[in-house]
């Protein structure tokens, strides 16, 4: 499997994720087949996915320039079209108490600002696309997987309201029977805003609005090097190259280590998967998820999850650390098991899907959209660690007003900021790896308290 600090990029010969996505979605988009020779390109972005695309889209139809798309396999390939579904108010994982405290009331403002503005980004686009992506309705709920969590959630709703004057609300135990059964579920924070939706068309709908507004789109291309002399960046493919003096790196968790020295060791790439069960019965539903709502918990290794249109429970989380053992049956049995314990109902059921992908997180797990010092004419955004549905999407029309020479003005100053590079890059899977038995450690420390 492509693990992105050990490979340069994706073999042809992995297969494509047996995703429900996948499954359900019939076959892509056409698209403009592998680099052929030398060519050149007014901007070039690295990566097909939601940043990507949603970067070429804004650069062809709102500054009026020509890109070209190198994508390694095909649109989407990556998490963009197999991710848990959420498009929320949402982007790198910290919470909005220690956002306050470390960047101050005014940065906070500004970057929820930013999260909304992200969420509505979507909502245009699908719009603008007319993209059939089966949007769900409305509402998110964070949820009190142990009964400590409860109060902080009551002071994080108060935060909310009173810091960013947007109407989250504490939804007590008692009350959430309506959209949330089974066990772990203490009581939760609700959203009103942030839906569920088929990611992988919703990305194939993007990528036909760029393509429509005249932007190439090259699957099967890798980037295998990268020359830059005089200003003139020529990065090589299988088949080819392509000459420019601009380039869009929109790679994000797939970011190989070995893509350019000044972006390696910056994200680390974190497996995420998910499980997606056979059809639920009315009573299993009625016992688990009666609402179709958005749902993730309060653990330090969270889980997602929602119920599926089709009644089929999708679940989700981390475990695996290396691509070499990411198809280890035990990370299924870990999800299947972690399903089973939050909703009882569920035990026995079979499992349909199992699949992941690469999550890229940052040394503060913010994420970033600047241009790359050291490099003329470059530009990166990423860094969502696993929240980056909207947040992506919204950082490509950033990443294409900043190649198109105009500047993105943001009161969120940490995110056109370098991200600082992870130190003794060969051991970050060792450190992962202590880290997640600490994380875990905690949680159960939590779930044993009284």
């Amino acid at each position: 499997m492509y693990d992105p600090l050990v490979h340069v990029y994706p073999n042809e010969k992995q297969p494509d994720p047996a995703s429900y996505w996948m499954a359900i979605s019939g076959p892509g988009p056409e698209d403009d087949g592998r680099v052929e020779g030398d060519v050149d390109a007014d901007v070039v972005v690295i990566g097909g996915g939601y940043t990507g695309l949603s970067a070429a889209l804004s650069l062809a139809r709102d500054h009026g320039l020509k890109p070209v798309v190198l994508e390694a396999r095909s649109s989407a390939w990556g998490c963009s079209g197999r991710n848990g579904s959420f498009a929320r108010i949402s982007g790198g994982r910290v919470a909005a108490a220690t956002m306050v405290n470390t960047y101050g009331k005014d940065v906070a403002r500004a970057y929820f600002g930013e999260m909304r503005q992200a969420l509505g980004t979507v909502r245009q686009l699908i719009a603008d696309g007319n993209i059939d992506c089966d949007v769900q309705p409305d509402g998110v709920y964070k949820v009190a997987a142990f009964a400590a969590h409860a109060s902080g959630l009551e002071r994080e709703a108060a935060l909310y309201n009173e810091i960013f004057n947007y109407p989250a609300r504490l939804v007590p135990a008692g009350e959430l029977k309506g959209a949330h059964r089974g066990a772990e579920a203490f009581g939760a924070l609700h959203f009103p805003d942030g839906f569920s939706m088929n990611p992988l068309k919703l990305a194939r709908g993007v990528h036909m609005m760029a393509r429509s507004h005249g932007a190439l789109i090259h699957t099967h291309s890798p980037v295998t090097a990268w020359h830059t002399e005089n200003g003139v960046h020529r990065l090589l493919t299988p088949s080819g190259s392509v000459r420019t003096r601009k380039v869009v790196v929109a790679t994000n968790g797939y970011t190989s280590s070995k893509l350019h020295p000044r972006l390696s060791a910056r994200v680390l790439p974190v497996y995420s998967q998910i499980i997606v069960t056979e059809p639920m019965t009315s009573e299993q539903i009625g016992a688990s998820l009666p609402s179709g709502n958005c749902m993730f918990d309060t653990r330090s290794l969270l889980f997602y999850y929602r119920r599926l249109p089709d009644g089929r429970m999708l679940f989700g989380g981390r475990s695996a650390i290396a691509g070499s053992d990411a198809e280890n049956p035990k990370h299924r049995r870990y999800l299947t098991n972690a399903m089973i314990r939050k909703f009882p109902a569920l035990e026995g059921i079979a499992i349909d899907y199992w699949w992941g992908g690469w999550v890229a997180v940052s040394r503060n797990s913010l994420p970033f959209v600047y241009r790359v010092p050291g490099l003329p004419e470059v530009f990166w955004g990423g860094g969502y660690a696993g929240s980056g549905v909207s947040f992506s999407l919204h950082v490509g029309t950033k990443l294409a007003l900043m190649a198109a020479g105009k500047p993105f003005d943001t009161q969120a100053s940490f995110l056109t900021r370098e991200p600082k590079r992870y130190p003794l890059p060969p051991f970050l899977r060792l450190g992962q790896r202590i880290a997640y038995r600490w994380l875990h450690a905690k949680d159960q420390r939590q779930a044993s308290a009284k």
